[in-house]
């Protein structure tokens, strides 16, 4: 990894897996912390210096029937993802299943004040925030195998270690993904990313393919 900046990740749970962050400064962690409210995740990015933040999950509700041009974008590559309904049908559903992205949510208006959401084309200043999506960066940056949900835990591991960053401190497939998020918040540093979406439903960055990077 070319920036040094420092970095961070976050993996968005639902109330009882709560959410994980993980702060990298080139290629070495830094923080992790494990379920702790957004205000303190806000507090240990600020105290780290955080330049970018990597967040899993929607960054914007649905709009109107139709969904997150982000999700169309990356369904047509192949890589799917739960689809955003609008802020009032998952106030309604019964089913619970939302409460992650009401989580992520209350992360992004934690950060936004002092991390700006990423609108792509604009100028990123000192802090930035973004959505970003594990099954995608692992789409990303695999090498020559297929992102497999069977495999995650053993591929999202190895495209840390690729990076030169050491994993085993990292105990559960949550804090590894939000180190996936943080390495995808250097790429958006160093200028190596694809951003999907548009302004109305929000940008979902991922890393640029390997095969199409420039060495």
């Amino acid at each position: 990894m070319r920036s040094q900046q420092t970095v961070a990740g976050i993996d968005i749970g639902g109330d009882r897996k709560g959410n994980h962050l993980v702060i990298l400064r080139g290629s070495e962690i830094v923080c992790n912390l494990r379920k702790d409210a957004p205000e303190q995740m806000l507090e240990k990015c600020i105290e780290f210096e955080v330049a970018a933040v990597g967040i899993d999950a929607p960054c914007l509700w649905r709009v109107g029937e139709a969904g997150r041009q982000a999700e169309k974008e990356l369904a047509q590559r192949r890589v799917f993802s739960f689809a955003t309904p609008t802020r009032e049908l998952a106030m309604a559903s019964k089913s619970g299943f939302y409460g992650w992205m009401f989580n992520g949510e209350r992360v992004y208006q934690a950060f936004a004040p002092h991390f700006p959401l990423f609108k792509n084309g604009g100028e990123i200043g000192d802090r930035v925030c973004f959505e970003t999506f594990p099954h995608a960066i692992t789409s990303a940056l695999l090498r020559t195998e297929v992102a497999s949900a069977k495999r995650k835990r053993t591929q999202r591991r190895e495209i840390l270690e690729d990076a030169g960053i050491e994993a085993t401190s990292l105990r559960s497939i949550d804090e590894v993904d939000a180190a996936l998020c943080a390495l995808t918040a250097n790429f958006l540093l160093e200028g190596s990313i694809v951003a999907y979406g548009d302004e109305l439903g929000g940008f979902i960055v991922v890393p640029v393919p390997t095969g199409h990077r420039r060495l």
